[in-house]
């Protein structure tokens, strides 16, 4: 019978980045700027392998390509989704991304890069930068050539729990202190408006891309209309962040034991908090917290049986 899916992360290091990746969730990184960890990843930047089971050493690339029944089928040529967990231990660069038709013709065929943020922890007072101020583009451009960056991007106080739709075109960044679980669409395209004039380990200030910025960000900004929706089973409550284009996306907060029907072509699954036994088939697989898994076409359901937090996906 099919059985879960289990992926060892990918972790990726970056200027702003920390140790929260192991104090938070004991993963073993390769430094203490450790900014990323690629927990579901089929992007050839930072695959994940397959831990378990007939298929343990292979990447979920050979598998999207050599399994297609895996994902139901799924019609697209790449596998569409990327969940990270981000350490923002100092404040990221500000950024905006492309559409699929922009990055297809200006970034050799790659994905546009729609994508939300759950935040898992944060410090007290942190914030994060969620728009812009500008009216037209005209304005935007003036007021990036005036370095009137406080009068342009828009900051927004934020807590643990709380959740982000950040549609591509969207100027934003992650601020000091923050702990993020990512859900995206499988790009690795990011085009830099801003950055602090901050130097790289080379001593030289990063690069930006401000024509590219220009060209992509959606001006006036507009703000993603997301409506939490929060149901009842048994054992669980389910909150279901947002039904859009490219992904859904809920949280299972499991407390006892419940039920979850599987009827997509697959899911993508993280336990940001606790430990469960989950029954597949009749099987027996102890999650904990930093787990990341994919449930497959042919699982139709699965029970879990603990106290734990987790964040499901879907396209």
């Amino acid at each position: 019978m099919m059985e879960p899916l289990f992926l060892q992360p990918v972790f990726q290091e970056r200027i702003w980045g920390g140790t929260a990746l192991k104090t938070q969730f004991g993963y073993e990184i390769p430094s203490d700027h450790t900014g990323e960890c690629w927990a579901i990843s089929a992007h050839p930047n930072g695959p994940s392998i397959i831990k378990n089971g007939r298929f343990a050493g292979k990447t979920l690339i050979e598998l999207w390509e050599e399994q297609p029944e895996l994902f139901g089928n799924h019609p697209t040529k790449v596998f569409p989704l990327l969940t990270k967990i981000l350490d923002a231990n100092t404040d990221l660069s500000v950024q905006v991304h492309p559409d699929d038709e922009y990055a297809n013709v200006h970034e050799n065929g790659e994905l546009g890069k729609t994508e939300c943020w759950y935040i898992i922890d944060c410090k007290e007072g942190a914030e994060l930068i969620y728009g812009h101020t500008a009216k037209t583009k005209e304005d935007f451009i003036s007021m990036i050539e005036k370095d009137e960056w406080d009068q342009l991007l828009r900051r927004v106080k934020i807590k643990p729990g709380d959740f982000f739709y950040v549609p591509s075109g969207t100027i934003h960044a992650l601020g000091e202190g923050t702990l993020v679980l990512e859900t995206q669409q499988s790009s690795d395209t990011t085009y830099r408006l801003y950055d602090y004039g901050r130097v790289g380990q080379d001593g030289k200030t990063r690069e930006l891309h401000i024509d590219q910025s220009i060209a992509v960000a959606t001006i006036p900004h507009k703000n993603a209309d997301v409506q939490e929706a929060i149901s009842k089973v048994p054992g669980a409550e389910i909150t279901t962040f947002v039904e859009a284009e490219y992904f859904t996306v809920y949280k299972w907060e499991v407390d006892g034991k419940a039920i979850f029907d599987q009827d997509k072509p697959f899911m993508l699954v993280s336990v940001i908090e606790g430990e469960a036994d989950m029954m597949v088939h009749g099987q027996f697989y102890p999650i904990q917290k930093g787990d990341h898994f994919i449930l497959p076409a042919e699982i139709e359901a699965i029970e879990l049986d603990g106290k734990a937090q987790l964040i499901v996906s879907h396209v």
